[in-house]
């Protein structure tokens, strides 16, 4: 399949020879070139948003079963091509071949559950202050949506975008990252098998400063749903040149909060996958640890120990690792700053601390999962999002002050507790100030319920029924009647 994408843009329903430059990209745990794409140009960027804006005229008129059904053969289809699709993912990214497999699953999940909520679009009529007056309260696709997303979950995070999206009866124009092209042309290849309409999906690869940029600021596009930093974010918030519906999920730095009540044996699994899994390289992952005293230095050594058990492998050879090669070297370096700077500051290394030895290492972007005790908010690990497989751990003595730093930083993604004592967790779920809570367990987000962010880690909800909504507007249709005449 890959070598049916090299090189092509997707723009209305047709695979073309990108004009642009050549951008390759690389397999991480090898750095090897498994293929090219090309940099959409300014024209490509309005031809696929052209043909978007004349989809959309014939597909918000569908019936919401058609969108349906379109949606269900879509999630088929990706599901029975689930063993190709990972590896294009595997290869390109570096997470294990089962974790990749397990993504595409997921994607296909999504499609599903949007086929669904297409169909439950509802309005609603509101009473008014005579009986003569009907106000009726519906929901229409807000247009053409463009979908900026990232490399560390190149399906997941492009399929919430899409699925909701066509559910609500909106076109849509891709750009992934350069690091992970392509998995989103695959994507497009199964939108094309499950016969969705020419120009309702469109997938353009390229940098984010120029392809991403050019549907931030074209005119025609009605929305913009983006994945990435928060430093991303506040640039697209402030460049848009009309005004657009905006979804932006955005940085997280999440933490953990394990009390003295806790089944630490459950902590510290929960700790390892979630600060760990895609090597730390996921918005929701644990990257701070806040442990009761009491119990601080038994969580500490049982979590040093399991990090030390976790399986780092070439996603392609050893497809059950537990964790395979960074994304890049730009993620790995900084982990490692991170790192320096909290030995530096006075920290413990507990595990990790380095990449894996052997010579399938040696070229990759390799590090063993890191676990950094005796931290403090003078380091980095605990004030800045790492996004990479470190995570710090510090002792607190009362539930106020586990909050007061679990609370201290501009992001508000996702938060995790451990405690089994019904008042620590009903004290702690409703101060911390975070659009995510996972209390005794680490899966912050789920498909059928809301997931978003506060303070700079972003605006709108992706998941569930809220997923969809961002992307119809309301319309307030008020009508008079009169009495029928006689006769």
């Amino acid at each position: 399949m890959l070598q049916d994408l090299v090189e092509r843009l997707f723009i209305d329903g047709s695979w073309r020879r990108g004009e642009g430059a050549h951008i390759a990209v690389e397999n991480p745990a090898t750095r090897e070139v498994i293929g090219h794409v090309a940099a959409a140009t300014p024209r490509e960027v309005d031809q696929a948003v052209a043909a978007a804006r004349k989809a959309f005229k014939t597909w918000s008129r569908r019936a919401p079963l058609e969108r349906s059904r379109a949606l269900h053969a879509l999630g088929d289809n990706i599901a029975a091509e689930a063993d190709a699709m990972a590896r294009i993912m595997t290869l390109e990214q570096g997470k294990p071949l089962n974790e990749a497999k397990g993504e595409i699953l997921k994607l296909a999940e999504a499609c599903h559950f949007y086929a669904e909520e297409a169909v439950r679009i509802h309005g609603e009529i509101v009473p008014n202050t005579t009986t003569d007056i009907d106000s009726l309260v519906v929901r229409e696709p807000i247009g053409v949506v463009g979908a900026i997303t990232p490399w560390n979950y190149p399906a997941e995070l492009i399929g919430w975008k899409l699925c909701a999206a066509l559910a609500a009866g909106c076109t849509i124009v891709i750009k992934p990252a350069e690091l992970t092209p392509f998995t989103a042309l695959a994507i497009a290849k199964m939108t094309e098998k499950a016969g969705i309409p020419a120009g309702v999906v469109n997938v353009l690869t390229g940098s984010g400063a120029e392809v991403g940029q050019a549907l931030v600021e074209h005119p025609d596009v009605d929305k913009i749903a983006f994945t990435g930093s928060s430093r991303v974010g506040l640039q697209i918030q402030r460049s848009c040149t009309t005004i657009k519906r905006l979804s932006l999920e955005l940085g997280g730095n999440c933490p953990l909060i394990v009390t003295a009540s806790a089944d630490l044996d459950a902590a510290v699994k929960g700790a390892v996958r979630r600060s760990f899994r895609n090597m730390g390289q996921i918005c929701i992952a644990i990257n701070r640890i806040y442990v009761a005293r009491p119990v601080a230095e038994t969580f500490v050594c049982r979590l040093g120990e399991a990090a030390d058990r976790l399986v780092v492998g070439n996603g392609i050879d050893t497809p059950d690792a537990d964790v395979g090669a960074m994304a890049s070297a730009e993620p790995l370096n900084k982990t490692m700053d991170h790192l320096a700077d909290a030995l530096a500051r006075g920290g413990k290394l507990i595990a990790g601390g380095r990449a894996p030895e052997g010579e399938a290492f040696s070229r990759g972007h390799f590090f063993r999962p890191t676990v950094v005790s005796d931290c403090t908010h003078a380091m980095k690990v605990m004030t800045e999002e790492t996004f990479g497989p470190l995570v710090g751990v510090m002792a607190f003595d009362n539930l106020d002050e586990a909050v007061e730093l679990a609370n201290d930083t501009p992001y508000g993604l996702a938060s995790y507790v451990y405690a089994k004592d019904a008042d620590e967790i009903r004290y702690l779920s409703s101060r911390l100030d975070y659009g995510n809570v996972a209390v005794n367990n680490v899966d912050a987000g789920i498909m059928n319920a809301p997931y978003g962010g506060r303070k700079q880690s972003g605006v709108g909800y992706e998941h569930g029924r809220e997923g969809m909504l961002e992307y119809l507007n309301f319309k307030h249709i008020r009508i008079r009647y009169d009495e029928p005449k006689a006769g």
